[in-house]
Order: C-alpha cells, then structure tokens, then sequence
C-alpha cells in the first residue's frame, strides 16, 4: 500500500484521469473530492461491495436464455401497442 501525507485543498493523481482533492479536514474524519470520467465508477467501498454481491447472486440465479427473450417480447408487445395508439 502506498501512503502518501496530503494537506487541505492538496491532491493525488492516480492515472491521467482520476484527481483525488483533501476538500475538508474535521478530526478523525477526511472529506475528498474526485474527478474521474464518468464512465469510471466511484463509490464508497461498502457499497462497492454491496454491489457486487448482487452481481454474483444475479449470476448464481435460475436465469435462462429464454427468460431474457419473454422479457424482450414483453418490451416489444407494449412498444407496438403505443405506436399504434398514435
């Protein structure tokens, strides 16, 4: 693990891309700012594995291939219906 000391308004690069900002320092609690691109994903590492947790129980579920495509008709059958409302 890489440490580095950073003080207020100071920041960390990592990559081109991705800044890092100390925005507010309150007694044992850090506030950081992030620029990233927007199809990087950011997010607080509780969540980050909440969510993939749901990945692997998504994946782990009874889907079939066949479910995919009555999800698709269903879609289909209810977009042909407004267009022929119109």
């Amino acid at each position: 693990m890489l440490v580095l000391a950073r003080r207020l308004n100071e920041s960390i690069m990592i990559g081109d891309d991705v800044e890092i900002v100390i925005i507010d320092i309150k007694g044992d609690q850090v506030k950081l700012g992030i620029r990233a691109p927007r199809n990087v994903a950011v997010h607080r590492k509780e969540i980050y594995q909440d969510i993939k947790q749901e990945n692997i129980a998504a994946i782990k579920s009874d889907f079939k291939p066949d479910d995919l495509k009555e999800l698709s008709d269903f879609f289909n059958r209810g977009k042909k219906k407004k267009e022929k409302d119109k």
